[in-house]
């Protein structure tokens, strides 16, 4: 187990302890350890391989125990034991959008629902309404999370299934039989959720790949076994298809597999227009007789070549214009992770993050970035631990006696400010002054109309403290839908006041939208890739921000956090003037 997955069932105890209503101290210390390992990374299982957890501040003894056993052996009994007091399917309602562990207590002691339809039944009957604490508007916002939740059941996030697919595709990479091995589908074009995961190999002995496919560990279940195509599904439900071609097929079909489908109906018109023929299986010149005779191109580039066209990237292929722009030469040099030098969304342990100051910015600076900029939370985020001005003051303090140490890396000085429901900002102006910068974001009040909501964020950008104005939507892909928003209104106000707008990297959200970059970047609105890191594993997330930055067709010049430190910190310092 690596330590993110013994943080992951430390999570799980201190849910199922707030299930059965235990002591919240004792829950607390499960969540506590959880967030130690987190943050101790792969020092944990050195320090669980030299028999030293006990030296870790936060992990008692009858913690460390624990601790060993499941490092030791994979499984954890005090675990199994609490999964064993409850119903199977009871833990899968937490997944639902806004139910969370008292709730869900409340709910399974007084009616008895342990499963997704005895909970819509339950709704549907008014009998949660009833409940004390409950009412209709906490049923009603049940039913809705319910909906969603079966809506996106078959979908899989694009960091997981990616990090599935990456691994699938390695394992088969080095077998003496694959030649070449690729990623294609959706998942190639960096779409934000997926339903599954295509692979193509080129090989001249198919039954031997698909052997080694289909005996993989990962895999749960076997669908379909055959000698060009097989099917597999994992543990977490995502299926793969693996596609077996000849060497020389290979560029086409992956092109095919690749999509979308919108995308090879363009390519395919293109090439009836140049009196070619293509499908997966090839391009091809029609000879006299309705002879086809295979163009050959060793790779996609050479393909696109064919066409007259520059090589699209796989996340551009959503025909969007992609082909002609191609034709015309005039394709993007899309943003690449290495362009980034820091980023301005990341939290701390002053608010709900699980390192401290140096910490993260020791790590930021690992990444070989010039700078970071620390945005905790504001005080009406209450339930993140959000800082009072008074303890913003002194953590505007502590950076400041950092950037001394670390010099010439650069720490800024934010906050991710929460927008009330009126859109007035969470502090006064004397402290935004002291800012480097910025982040507005909405956090409560989701479900005001379009109108109001929109209002509120505009009200908002017109202040001068404000900089960047963070996860748009507030969607959380899977569980929650965005909010009633007039985006078009929301950027020409972002447009017309300077305001930088996020692409949170975070994989629940992915926000801005990738399908709204083109219009924000027409406008002049400057992007900023942030990671919305609440640890330091959690800076890697800006590798999301830049696949969907890519998908969005921006470019280097496009994204604030691409320019290196002095050019930030004059951008920044050019805020509007205050009156």
């Amino acid at each position: 187990m690596d330590h993110l997955q013994v943080a992951a069932v430390l999570e799980e105890i201190a849910t199922l302890l707030e299930l059965k209503g235990e002591n919240p101290f004792k829950t607390r210390a499960y969540q506590q350890g959880a967030r130690v390992i987190e943050k101790l990374g792969a020092d944990f299982l050195r320090m669980a391989e030299e028999g030293r957890l006990r030296e870790i501040p936060g992990i008692g003894e009858a913690l460390a125990k624990k601790l060993d056993e499941l490092v030791t052996t994979g499984r954890l009994e005090f675990h199994q034991q609490l999964r064993d007091e409850f119903p199977p399917d009871l833990l899968a309602l937490l997944k639902i959008s806004g139910l969370g562990p008292k709730r869900l207590r409340a709910i399974h002691t007084a009616l008895g629902v342990s499963t997704l339809d005895e909970l819509r039944r339950a709704c549907e009957e008014d009998r949660v309404a009833a409940l004390p604490g409950m009412g209709n508007k906490s049923q009603a916002k049940i039913l809705e999370g319910i909906q969603n939740l079966q809506r996106y059941s078959e979908r899989f996030l694009l960091y997981e299934a990616l990090s599935e697919a990456e691994e699938i595709r390695s394992a088969l990479e080095g077998h003496p039989a694959v030649q070449r091995i690729s990623i294609a589908g959706s998942l190639r074009r960096c779409k934000e959720t997926v339903k599954d995961c295509d692979l193509v190999v080129a090989t001249e002995r198919p039954e031997e790949v698909m052997a080694a496919f289909v005996g993989l560990p990962q895999v749960e279940s076997v669908i379909a076994h055959g000698t060009t195509k097989s099917s597999v599904r994992l543990e977490n439900g995502l299926q793969i298809d693996l596609r077996c071609v000849e060497p020389f097929q290979f560029p086409y079909v992956l092109h095919h597999f690749t999509g979308s489908k919108e995308h090879n109906v363009a390519m395919r018109q293109r090439a009836l227009r140049l009196g070619l023929k293509m499908n997966e299986y090839g391009l091809f010149r029609v000879g006299k007789g309705e002879e086809e005779v295979l163009i050959e191109c060793a790779d996609e580039t050479e393909l696109f070549s064919a066409l007259g066209l520059d090589f699209i990237p796989p996340e551009l292929r959503e025909d969007r214009g992609e082909v002609t722009a191609a034709e015309e030469h005039r394709l993007p040099a899309l943003v690449e992770p290495g362009d980034l030098h820091g980023a301005f969304h990341v939290h701390t342990v002053w608010s709900d993050g699980a390192n401290t100051l140096e910490e993260m910015a020791l790590a930021a600076r690992d990444l070989g970035w010039d700078y970071l900029g620390i945005a905790d939370h504001s005080k009406s985020s209450y339930w993140a631990n959000g800082l009072s001005e008074e303890r913003l003051r002194r953590q505007i303090e502590e950076i400041q006696g950092l950037n001394e140490r670390l010099a010439p890396f650069r720490i800024f000085t934010g906050s991710e400010v929460d927008i009330l429901a009126d859109g007035v900002l969470d502090y006064p102006e004397d402290l935004l002054k002291d800012l480097d910068y910025v982040v507005i974001s909405v956090h409560q009040h989701f479900s005001m109309p379009e109108k109001e909501m929109t209002a509120r964020m505009v009200r908002a950008m017109e202040h001068p403290a404000v900089t960047m104005l963070g996860h748009l939507t507030g969607r959380l892909l899977l569980q929650r839908e965005p909010y009633a928003l007039d985006i078009d209104a929301v950027l020409d106000a972002a447009a017309n006041r300077g305001v930088a707008i996020e692409l949170n990297a975070n994989p629940y959200r992915l926000d801005m939208d990738w399908r709204v970059w083109n219009r924000a970047r027409a406008l002049g609105i400057g992007c900023v890739i942030n990671p919305d890191a609440h640890s330091t594993a959690q800076l890697a997330f800006t590798q999301f921000g830049v696949k969907l930055a890519r998908k969005g067709w921006l470019q280097a010049e496009d994204v604030w956090n691409t320019r290196g430190l002095r050019d930030v910190e004059r951008l920044l310092s050019k805020r509007r003037t205050w009156a």
